[in-house]
Order: C-alpha cells, then sequence, then structure tokens
C-alpha cells in the first residue's frame, strides 16, 4: 500500500506481462553501452590520475571553445526544453497518464514527493546555498557590488539556477520515458523516446549510443555532486572532530560513499532509496526551521517573499540572458553555463528515476510535481540560508563573506558557527549531507545500471553486481577529478559532458510530440463516432421497452460470481466474438479469437485481434477484474465480499467500463463501436501525415500485451 493512504499497487507489484517478459527473456548487458562507458570513464579517471596537470590542460581548452561557440545555445536550449514541458502539461495532452489509462500510481504523495525532491538535488544544495548568494552579492554579473540591488541579485541569480528551468530538464526526461515505457512497452531507457523517430533501429546501434551519451553525462554529472560532497563533508568532519583535510580524508570518504550507495541501491528503491529520502527531507526541513527561528524569522519571511516577486518578475528576461554586449565570461562558465549543463548532465538520470517512481500519474500531474514541490522546498531553503548568510556579511561580517566566497565548502558550517548550538547543527548538517550525497549516488547506480541492462520489464531493476561495479566507478572518476583541479575541474568536465546529450534532448522533444499527436488522434476519433447507445445498433427489436429497462436495471444491481462469469463468457462472449469474427472473415478481414484464463481471478477471458495492415492491429478485449463488493450491496442482493467485474480493454489499456451483463446484441455492438473508432483513428491519421503509415512505436502493433492488474 501506499505511504500516505492513497490507493495504489506497490512497487513490487507486477502485471501479467511482466511476470512472463521476465520468466522469458530476463536480465541481460547492453555489450556496446556498458563496455563503451566503462572504458571511457576508467579510461579518462586513470588519465587524470597519472597526469593531472595535463588532463586540467586539456579539460580547460574544451571549456574555452564550448563557452565561445555554444554558450547561446545552453540558454536558448534551456528555455525551449521548459517551454516545451509547460505547453504539453497546460494542452489536452496533460491528461494522457505514463502508464495505461486504468494505472494507479505505486506511491503515496508523500513518499512520491520526497523521492522527487531527493533524486534531483545533492549535497550542492548545502554548498551553493550560502556560497552563491555571497559570491554574487560581492561579485554580480552587472552593477555595483555590496548594494541592496546586488543583494536582490544575488538571490535571484541562486534561485535562477536552482529554478524551474533545471526541473522543466528533469520534467522532460521523466515525462518522455514513463510515457514510452509504461504506455507504449519500450524498455525505461532513454532509446525509447525515439522510437517515433527512428522506429526499430534504436535497438541498434544508435540506441546505444544514446545510452552510452546518457551514462556518460550522468557519472560526469553525479561526480559533481559527490566532489562537492566530498569537500564539504570534510571540512564538516574537521569543523566537528578536527579531521585533517586533505586527499586521504577524500578517499575514505568516497569509500564509505561507495559502500552505503551499494547497500541502498541493492535493497532497491523501496526498502533503500525512498527510506533515505523520507528521512533526508525531514532532517532538511528540522535544520531550515532551526535557521529560520535562530536568527530573524520577520525578517527572513519577508526576504522570503521579496525572493519570491523578484524571482517571477525577472524570470522572463534572465532566461534569455546571455550578456551579449558586455559579456562577464569567467562569471557565465563559473555559474549559468555550469549549471545549465550540469542539469542537463543530469537529466537523464533523474528524469529515468522519476519515470520510474511515477508510473500511474498523468502528464500534468508530472509536470506540475516536479517543477512545484522540489523547487518550493529548494526555494525555501535557499532564501533561508542564503538571507541570512547576506545579513551577515551585510552587517559587516567581511571575514565570513571572504570565506563563503572562495572557500563555499567552509561557508555553511561557518554560518551555522555564528548562532547558538552550532555543535548540533552542524551535526545535523553533516548527517543531511551526508543522506543526500548518499541518495544521489544510490539513484545514480541504480539509474546507470539500469541503462547498460537489457530489463525484461520498466519496473525491473539491473543486477546487483552492476550497481556495485557503477557505484564504485563514479567513485573513482570523483577521485579523478577531485585531483585534477578539486570541484573547479568536475564543473569544466560537466559542461563539456552535458553539450552531447543536449542534442538528444531535442529529439526526444521531437519524439514525443509525435507521439502525442497520434494520442489526439485518437481521441479526435472518439468523438466524431457514436456509441451504440445513441445509435441505436443494441436495441433488440423483439424486447418491449419495460423488458429493456428492467434489464438494464438488473445489471446494474447485480455482483456476478466466478461461476456466473464464466457463464456469461461461455454463453455471450464466445458467441459474439465468434459471429464478429466470421463476419469480418467473410469480407476479407484476418480476424483471430484469444482464449484464455487468467490464473489470478481463475475465470476465462478473450481477445480479438484484427490485423490492419502493416503494423496496426485492433485488438478487443474482455478481461475480468475482481474486485471487493461495496458497502450499498446489501445481502438480499450478494451474500459475497467480491464480485467479478469483465472490462473492455483496448491496446492501450481498460477503457473503465464492464460489460458484464450485456446481451450478445449489446456486446457486438460495442465490439463495432470500437472497431470504428479505430478506423476513424487510422483515417484521421493519414489526413494529418500525408497517407503515410502508422508508426509502428503504437501499442497496439505487433507486440499484444496483457492489461495491468493494479486497478
Amino acid at each position: 500500500m501506499s505511504s500516505d493512504g492513497e490507493s495504489g499497487s506497490t512497487a513490487e507489484q507486477q502485471d501479467p506481462t511482466e511476470v512472463e517478459a521476465d520468466a522469458e527473456g530476463g536480465i541481460r548487458l547492453k555489450p556496446v553501452v556498458f563496455y563503451g562507458s566503462s572504458v571511457v570513464i576508467l579510461a579518462i579517471s586513470i588519465w587524470a590520475i597519472i597526469d593531472p596537470s595535463g588532463a586540467e590542460s586539456a579539460i580547460g581548452v574544451v571549456v574555452g571553445w564550448i563557452t565561445d561557440g555554444f554558450g547561446w545555445y545552453y540558454f536558448l536550449a534551456a528555455t525551449l526544453y521548459l517551454l516545451f514541458v509547460v505547453f504539453v502539461a497546460a494542452s489536452r495532452y496533460g491528461k494522457i497518464k505514463l502508464g495505461p489509462q486504468h494505472s494507479t500510481p505505486d506511491y503515496g504523495l508523500f513518499a512520491w514527493a520526497t523521492m522527487l525532491f531527493a533524486a534531483g538535488i545533492g549535497i550542492d544544495l548545502m554548498f551553493f546555498s550560502v556560497a552563491e548568494p555571497v559570491s554574487q552579492y560581492l561579485a554580480p554579473p552587472e552593477g555595483d557590488p555590496e548594494t541592496v540591488e546586488a543583494a536582490r541579485q544575488a538571490m535571484v541569480w541562486t534561485l535562477f539556477h536552482y529554478g524551474i528551468t533545471g526541473w522543466g530538464m528533469y520534467a522532460l526526461m521523466g515525462m518522455a520515458l514513463g510515457y514510452f515505457a509504461f504506455r507504449y512497452r519500450l524498455p525505461l531507457a532513454i532509446r525509447s523516446a525515439l522510437y517515433p523517430i527512428i522506429g526499430k533501429r534504436i535497438h541498434g546501434r544508435i540506441g546505444d549510443a544514446v545510452d552510452l551519451a546518457a551514462i556518460l553525462g550522468t557519472v560526469f554529472g553525479i561526480s559533481v555532486s559527490l566532489g562537492i560532497g566530498v569537500v564539504q563533508l570534510n571540512y564538516g568532519l574537521t569543523y566537528l572532530f578536527d579531521v585533517p583535510q586533505g586527499t586521504a580524508a577524500q578517499i575514505a570518504l568516497i569509500a564509505l560513499a561507495v559502500v552505503l550507495a551499494t547497500v541502498s541501491a541493492v535493497a532497491g528503491v523501496d526498502r533503500g532509496i525512498r527510506r533515505l529520502s523520507e528521512l533526508n527531507v525531514i532532517l532538511a526541513i528540522v535544520l531550515m526551521l532551526y535557521m529560520l527561528f535562530v536568527d530573524s524569522p520577520i525578517r527572513m519571511l519577508n526576504s522570503l517573499v521579496l525572493n519570491i516577486g523578484d524571482y517571477v518578475s525577472r524570470f522572463p528576461s534572465m532566461t534569455l540572458n546571455t550578456f551579449a554586449y558586455d559579456q562577464p565570461t569567467e562569471w557565465l562558465n563559473a555559474w549559468t553555463l555550469f549549471f545549465w549543463a550540469w542539469w542537463i548532465a543530469w537529466a537523464p538520470f533523474v528524469g529515468l528515476f522519476l519515470a520510474r517512481i511515477s508510473r500511474g500519474r498523468t502528464i500534468r500531474q508530472f509536470v506540475a510535481a516536479t517543477l512545484i514541490i522540489p523547487f518550493f522546498f529548494t526555494l525555501t531553503f535557499l532564501s533561508i540560508f542564503g538571507n541570512s548568510a547576506l545579513g551577515l556579511v551585510r552587517g559587516g561580517n567581511a571575514e565570513f563573506g571572504e570565506i563563503a566566497a572562495t572557500a563555499p565548502e567552509q561557508g555553511f558550517y561557518e554560518l551555522l558557527g555564528q548562532f547558538p548550538g552550532a555543535t548540533f547543527t552542524a551535526g545535523l548538517a553533516t548527517v543531511v549531507g551526508l543522506l543526500l550525497y548518499v541518495t544521489s549516488a544510490d539513484s545514480g547506480a541504480l539509474v546507470v545500471s539500469n541503462l547498460s541492462s537489457r530489463l525484461p520489464t520498466p519496473l525491473t531493476d539491473a543486477s546487483p553486481y552492476l550497481r556495485i561495479f557503477w557505484a564504485a566507478a563514479t567513485g573513482l572518476l570523483t577521485l579523478a577529478m577531485l585531483l585534477v583541479g578539486g570541484v573547479q575541474a568536475l564543473t569544466s568536465a560537466t559542461i563539456i559532458m552535458g553539450l552531447p546529450f543536449s542534442f538528444v534532448m531535442f529529439l526526444i522533444i521531437w519524439g514525443l510530440y509525435k507521439a502525442l499527436r497520434i494520442e489526439r488522434m485518437r481521441e479526435d476519433a472518439l468523438t466524431t463516432t457514436l456509441s451504440s447507445s445513441l445509435s441505436g445498433r443494441t436495441v433488440n427489436r423483439s424486447q418491449t421497452p419495460e423488458w429493456n429497462w428492467r434489464q438494464r436495471l438488473t445489471r446494474a444491481m447485480s455482483f456476478p460470481t466466478k461461476r456466473a462469469a464464466t457463464r456469461f463468457m461461455d454463453e455471450v462472449c464466445r458467441a459474439a466474438f465468434q459471429d464478429v469474427a466470421a463476419a469480418l472473415s467473410q469480407r476479407g478481414a484476418d480476424a483471430s479469437l484469444v482464449e484464455g484464463i487468467d490464473e489470478e481471478v481463475g475465470v476465462p477471458h478473450m481477445e480479438l485481434r484484427i490485423p490492419m495492415g502493416g503494423n496496426e492491429i485492433f485488438i478487443y478485449r474482455v478481461w475480468p477484474d475482481e474486485v471487493p463488493t461495496p458497502a450499498f450491496a446489501t445481502r438480499s442482493i450478494t451474500a459475497h465480499d467480491t464480485y467479478v467485474r469483465y472490462e473492455v480493454h483496448l491496446a492501450e489499456g481498460s477503457q473503465g467500463y464492464d460489460v458484464m451483463g450485456y446481451s450478445k446484441d449489446q456486446l457486438i455492438g460495442d465490439i463495432l463501436d470500437q472497431y470504428e473508432r479505430y478506423l476513424e483513428f487510422l483515417r484521421l491519421h493519414r489526413e494529418a501525415t500525408a497517407h503515410s503509415t502508422l508508426p509502428d512505436h503504437r501499442p497496439d502493433t505487433a507486440e499484444v500485451h496483457l492489461p495491468d492488474k493494479d486497478a
């Protein structure tokens, strides 16, 4: 059950398709993706460890080239990603689910929200919550430093870099991957989002290249957070226990992160990552509330409201501000370009993880939650700690300002040291930082392992040995970059690795939009055809009106047993399906019937399949579902705690209505209704695409899947 009482299935539940796939396919490695990414990461790590000065020089040259040639592109790309995400969520496409239409969320709201936050934010939130506002105040990109305007700019730039632009990138990847994986039964991998563009070639070299690029960007992006975390936690231990700062302590912290991340990732989403995420958010809230009340609550709340207003009013001009007339190149590299590249590098990792935990949510719910819930928390956290730090600097504490700007890993702890209870709060901050550190590492190891494996279902995770390997490889890369040039080297490497995947994200937008347009055509087809209840096709002329309404009343108040369901299948469904199949066959259609027994309910199911040419196929099935008898059903009506519904399923999932109790003519009428709607959908699609064939990524093509059983 979900954690807060929200109805839904647990993550461990599998539908019949998933069980069958697991038994047949199992988990296999993607050789090109795994070995290719492993070799690149290990080679770079070894090179950086052996020749740190040469690596630092080469990285600097490449970063300079990207800044000069692609700085404008990063600004434009980040803005377009956000606009597309908002457009999709606000449009009619927003009601489409990440999964079959009858699917329900796997997690309750609180558990889901905490994982949204913890997956997308690492220990860097603590690192920059003090360092960036102070740095921007003392050295803003434009205007005079150490003024009221500089203070307002400092907070707005901090919120901008952690704002909805970055979360829009996560939302884009999450909704695309969740849509194709859970609604189309494609692998939960980056390559699946390109299916509408390149079709089955995603299973070849092109798909391997896309997943390989995603893994490289992900591992480098995670390494930035781990590198920042190592440096900050090292200082935290120095602050608390006089542990020396240096390579030895940092290696120990990396090893600790690898061990804890491995344990959490091997435990899985529910037992490991979910629990750590919930604890993480609770402790972060405690730390944030402490700072709010120990400082000046009224001033902090005034500042929070001002920051929100400044962010909303200044966002449109900031999002495309390339500083073209007087460009602060060094500032851009250190801040906006770094952050945009970092968000892009994290997008495949976080997007895949968010998709993994968001099955059953609508696109609108997913986008709204991803843009609002984590950002609201982040905004509050940054505003409280950032304004507290600015208050000290503006109050004349120049020494603190110098430390926060030049040694950012010390800024957070030095801020806590200015208030009572510093030992307690520093200890709490270290625990929160360690949890943020581990939740980034464990979810990263899990996601990268999944990307490098062929998994039988979207909810299956890769083998434990792969998670251990990727946790260790990420730790090795983190150590190598720290030896090269510390956090600055990680920053530069992220700008480089984020660029290739930014182009892939535009292809993902194109593929997702093509798929959503087909969803719109399906809906248009539904509205342009009359149901049998309106057209009158199901009326049996030999029956009197009184008999018809009494039949409807009897059906509405019946709660059939398994025996009654089996009898309905034998006496009504089979005859109706056979008559329709025979009539279609006489007219040249290759109609076929599929029968079976649902093992969970123990009653038959039936399916009609009609190939439509190419990869297109019409599917109409009646599938049993055993549900609790409602409370209003009196014992005079039924003496059973459960009853059986026969729900209609098309290729995209349950249609949400029960045909149990239909007459043969009524069931035939419903089959024809859905068939006519499908024909209308094909017509609309061909008109819209100049008579092209329907892309073979449709869920009603070639591979036919049994329906989910979690509704």
